[in-house]
């Protein structure tokens, strides 16, 4: 399957969002999450399906200023 994250193209096999999150070692309790504009909370990323073309938004804090 074909998705965007981040504005760059990937391709994978996984189709679930929680799933594609620790793939890319993303973690944390303040990550922010959107598929195609539409914000994805915390709790419901377990059983967000992915499709294919979906466009994925990772955000995470940075430190520094």
């Amino acid at each position: 399957m074909k998705l965007t994250i981040n504005g760059e193209d990937h391709q994978t096999d996984i189709s679930v969002l929680s799933d594609l999150l620790i793939s890319l070692e993303y973690e944390g309790d303040w990550l922010a999450t959107a598929v195609n504009g539409e914000l994805v909370h915390r709790e419901e990323r377990r059983g967000f399906v992915l499709c294919d073309r979906d466009r994925v938004e990772i955000l995470s804090p940075m430190q520094g200023g």
